[in-house]
């Protein structure tokens, strides 16, 4: 028989891991379109790129018209949180220390999946010839097994990506939640909440491009066939700065902080607003 501690602690987890995962599909659904338009600027190599886009708009317009359309880490925060709680450290850092790992963790679970979605993201053929999620999968298992030159490539600047915006990300909503009276007003108090997660994701974003920039060109297909040009994090982030200049470790600034400035508002609320029901009704 399952002790009170116990069902406790798996009634905890599994609040945590529904309004995680709530928090996350809403986000996806509501801002998928700009992770394509964030990944279709991140890998175009300046103005002598035959692909290259002249605005957000036009990249928008153009993945529409010729491609018919586009369409974890709060569970390990939460126990990362506990863990550092024992450790004596300043509750603001520990926070952000959290935030770290849990981004660690979450990059380790899904770089697979990111090498997946940017080689699908980057397939400008996507409309007439493009293959299905586990077609791409088999296709790059196929060629170049699971380590780093196939299903894991790119996993440094992953963890890099989600390392720094998680912990700037999970670090910075807490602590300046905490330090902002909160209002009595449902309005106000929803408003407050949303302003600050506004605030983390698009902070975390101007942080952390260089990285998921780094990530974009190590995991979609290479300028030339057969031949590596991006290899690892720093020396793809050392190699487009000679070649495109400083500027160029941003591209896709703009439609990032359009996903992770709102979308990462709305992953906080989903995830605070159906945690805070779970907990008081199931």
């Amino acid at each position: 028989m399952t002790s009170p501690k116990k069902q406790g602690l798996l009634r905890e987890a599994s609040h945590q891991i529904i309004a995680g995962g709530s928090a996350g599909l809403v986000e996806i659904l509501l801002m998928h379109p700009l992770d394509v338009v964030k990944t279709r600027f991140q890998i175009q190599r300046g103005t002598s790129d035959p692909h290259n886009y002249k605005s957000l708009a036009d990249c928008f317009r153009t993945v529409f018209r010729n491609e018919g359309g586009m369409n974890q880490g709060f569970f390990t925060f939460e126990q990362y949180k506990k863990l550092l709680s024992l450790t004596g450290l300043p509750a603001g850092l520990a926070l952000s220390v959290a935030g770290l790992g849990s981004g660690l963790t979450e990059a380790l679970v899904v770089n697979p999946f990111e090498v997946v979605k940017v080689g699908l993201q980057a397939n400008r053929d996507s409309f007439q010839v493009q293959p299905s999620t586990f077609a791409q999968a088999r296709n790059i298992i196929n060629a170049d097994g699971f380590g780093l030159r196939g299903l894991n490539k790119g996993l440094t600047s992953t963890l890099g990506r989600h390392g720094v915006f998680n912990m700037i990300y999970f670090g910075f909503y807490f602590n300046v939640k905490d330090a902002i009276p909160a209002s009595q007003d449902p309005t106000l108090e929803f408003l407050r909440k949303f302003a600050i997660g506004l605030a983390s994701g698009t902070i975390s974003s101007c942080v952390n491009i260089p990285f998921d920039v780094a990530k974009s060109r190590i995991q979609a297909p290479q300028p030339i066939p057969g031949e590596i040009k991006y290899r690892t994090c720093f020396q793809t982030m050392g190699l487009v700065y000679r070649e495109e200049g400083y500027l160029a470790l941003y591209k896709g600034l703009v439609p990032k902080i359009m996903r992770l400035g709102p979308g990462g508002a709305v992953m906080l609320l989903v995830y605070e607003y159906v945690s805070g029901w779970l907990n008081k009704n199931w």
